[in-house]
């Protein structure tokens, strides 16, 4: 290939929904050298309660090919017919990098890619549909097929270390073929957060002195919300003070919300929780939030609780993921088992009622991911990565920004 030919990228993902994958594709395709790098983003349509990010999108001026039929539920006939639109643009477009991002747009995007031929094949799992997903039976089905596909990409990237040692440790591929590249945000926005305090107190007339505790997420079944829920009414008997001190925004919507706004009713809990619905204002959010919760069943490396560190805000999370390469339990968040609602409510209740160790975790929580989980941090490793395939070199041997330093060698 000639030094003066861009290097031309098909980024598929399966649809532009509320979520990490997203960000990360759009900004990806946003900053991206455009003097060396020609992409194109190709993805699916969103389920009727998922939110989208065009806005983000047409904000960042990366347009779209959209292909109505690529969605997330499984359907023959309409997978049928996405594959072999996918089919149709690679071979007209002849990339020199296929990259898909979720698992119907890795399936159909690579399986197209392979069949087209002539361009390297780069899969991101930003989490795994290992556990928490499916059935038994289901389950080991994709764990084979990912297998299969794996064994035909070039490059396999893991969003957290935790969901690479998984990937490996279930068979789906070996050390050789994946590496961790993590999620980067655009996350300055969060830094100085100054002139939105008091916004949403004032949208939801919440005072000063009530303790914030919110939880940004779809309202979908990976998320649990449901532990949150419970998490809340163990405190209101176990813990009245801290339930008196405090207001439970769920930020978000989703398939669930009917479903949670009555389990919520039914806990006797409704003048404490308040449903916001999906929010694209995140700083006035963060601004005024005191703790931040993730109650997932799995993850691969959270968004929300990146944004919530980098606005200072202390975060109480299940142990999932990659959570661990975030938070450093006990010294600024806490990490805690997976279903556990009573040591949730427990944990929740230790920061409500504690405000200096609050403050002191905010600091802690700051300095651990800003700046590392910038989005120029990922652009960066991402360019080396697509230098490197295209050289035929081995993409073990990458600089990394901040990643050796941070990570190599250690156990989270």
């Amino acid at each position: 290939m000639s030094t003066d030919k861009k290097i031309k990228i098909a980024r598929i993902i399966t649809r532009l929904n509320v979520g990490g994958p997203s960000f990360h594709t759009i900004l990806l395709s946003a900053y991206m050298d455009k003097d060396k790098y020609d992409t194109i983003l190709i993805r699916g349509s969103e389920g009727k309660d998922e939110g989208s990010m065009d806005f983000l999108s047409e904000e960042k001026g990366v347009a779209t090919i959209t292909i109505p039929e690529m969605q997330r539920e499984i359907h023959i006939w309409r997978d049928l017919k996405a594959f072999i639109k996918l089919y149709k643009i690679l071979r007209v477009e002849k990339p020199d990098i296929v990259h898909t991002h979720l698992s119907k747009a890795g399936f159909l995007g690579r399986a197209a890619a392979i069949i087209v031929g002539g361009g390297k094949i780069v899969h991101t799992f930003h989490g795994h549909t290992l556990h928490g997903y499916w059935g038994r039976f289901k389950t080991s089905f994709f764990k084979n097929l990912e297998r299969i596909l794996a064994k035909h990409s070039t490059c396999l990237i893991a969003v957290s270390d935790k969901v690479r040692r998984d990937l490996i440790k279930a068979g789906v591929t070996d050390k050789d073929k994946i590496i961790t590249i993590h999620l980067g945000l655009e996350l300055e926005r969060f830094i100085n957060l100054e002139k939105y305090r008091g916004l949403l107190r004032r949208e939801f007339s919440i005072d000063d002195d009530t303790v914030l505790v919110g939880i940004i997420a779809r309202l979908v079944p990976i998320k649990n919300h449901t532990l949150f829920i419970e998490a809340v009414a163990r405190m209101k008997t176990k813990n009245p003070s801290a339930y008196k001190s405090a207001k439970f925004p769920i930020i978000g919507d989703g398939e669930l919300r009917k479903e949670l706004e009555d389990l919520v009713k039914a806990k006797g809990i409704s003048d404490k929780i308040v449903f916001t619905g999906f929010r694209n204002d995140l700083e006035k959010i963060y601004a005024d939030l005191d703790i931040s919760v993730l109650s997932s069943l799995n993850e691969g490396l959270p968004v929300a609780v990146i944004e919530s560190m980098t606005a200072g805000v202390p975060v109480v999370s299940t142990d999932v993921g990659g959570v661990r390469e975030l938070i450093d339990d006990g010294i600024n968040g806490f990490v805690v088992p997976s279903q556990n609602a009573e040591v949730l409510a427990d944990r929740i209740s230790e920061l409500i009622e504690n405000r200096s160790l609050r403050e002191g975790y905010s600091f802690k929580a700051k300095e651990k991911v800003y700046p590392y989980f910038d989005y120029r941090r990922l652009v960066s490793d991402m360019e080396e990565l697509y230098d490197c395939l295209i050289s035929g070199k081995s993409f073990h041997y990458l600089s990394m920004k901040g990643y050796k330093e941070r990570f190599v060698g250690k156990e989270v």
